[in-house]
């Protein structure tokens, strides 16, 4: 339906975008047993407990710079087969930590398979760094110092995600001082489990340029206004949303009536196979379930790379391409 249509997505954990091809070719070189969460090419999981843990153990399954070379590769392949340009990929130097390869090997792998998938098919990619905040301030803070360190040019922004009911923002507000003070764009999840007083505060405290998902601030019309004013950007993800029961079903989810307000969004797809989605479904639905146009979509394309974490010069040969 989308096809012809030019992409660009602003949200996706990069763990949560394995293919379950891979994940299986994965744990069978590992001799790591998947069959409970892994079942005929299906993610298996029934509420967002289970998901963690479907995520988690299938994150078990890359282990080497290699293998995240390779899932990197693999997922920003996919994405250029259906037209896309550009991908933020959601990392956590955290991650490359507990399991044992480190952070640095864990990015240097990722940044490997943007360069492979670049030379292929031309799809520019970038990084946000990512503080879990179910492990506390201080490990947040350890992201950011990492990513203000590493001086690497393909990290581009800090995000602060994981368990929304753990903690005020207030909290974790010293990790983005030093992601702001090193030049990095800030977004922060928020308005998907927990409702719009959570996107208030991301406002009050973070200042972020984005808002990972805050749909919920559709509770408050003020802070619909205020969005709007701000000019702060949303990453809806329809098909988490609705995978994950923040809204019933695709009618009563606010990405028109957000958008109909003056609130600038994009679309993106979060963890798509575990969600039975994927960025050219996003865009479909966008069509299908929206009721957006084509010249619509492509406005929503083009905030995206209005939104991006790049440099200018790499902003305007990306809007050259829609």
């Amino acid at each position: 339906m989308t096809s012809r249509l030019k992409k660009v997505e602003l949200h996706c954990h990069l763990e949560g975008a394995a293919p379950p091809a891979l994940s299986l070719a994965q744990a069978r070189k590992y001799n790591i047993d998947v069959s409970e969460y892994l079942k005929d090419g299906t993610y298996v999981w029934h509420d967002f407990a289970s998901f963690l843990e479907c995520y988690d153990k299938i994150s078990e399954v890359y282990k080497s710079a290699e293998d995240y070379a390779l899932l990197t590769e693999t997922y920003l392949a996919e994405l250029a087969d259906v037209g896309s340009i550009y991908s933020e990929l959601i990392v956590s130097p955290d991650h490359g930590k507990r399991i044992g390869l480190g952070a640095d090997a864990y990015i240097e792998g990722v940044c490997e398979g943007i360069r492979r998938a670049r030379e292929a098919s031309g799809i520019e990619a970038r990084l946000i760094v990512t503080g879990e905040r179910h492990f506390g301030p201080d490990s947040v803070v350890g992201a950011a110092e990492y990513a203000a360190k590493a001086q690497n040019p393909l990290i581009t922004g800090f995000n602060l995600a994981g368990e929304e009911r753990m903690g005020r923002v207030a909290d974790y507000a010293r990790a983005f001082d030093i992601a702001r003070d090193i030049g990095l764009g800030l977004t922060i999840h928020a308005g998907e489990v927990c409702g719009a007083f959570s996107v208030a505060d991301a406002l009050d405290v973070v200042r972020p340029a984005r808002i990972g998902h805050g749909v919920r601030a559709i509770e408050d019309s003020a802070l619909v206004s205020r969005l709007a004013d701000l000019g702060t950007v949303l990453e809806v993800c329809p098909g988490s949303n609705i995978a994950l029961k923040v809204f019933p079903d695709f009618a009563s989810h606010p990405l028109r009536k957000l958008k109909e307000a003056g609130v600038r969004v994009t679309i993106s797809s979060d963890d798509p196979p575990f969600f039975h989605t994927s960025l050219k479904r996003e865009y479909d639905l966008a069509a299908s379930a929206f009721g957006f146009s084509d010249a619509e979509i492509d406005q929503l394309t083009r905030t995206g790379i209005e939104a991006a974490f790049v440099d200018e010069e790499t902003r305007q040969a990306l809007l050259a391409r829609i």
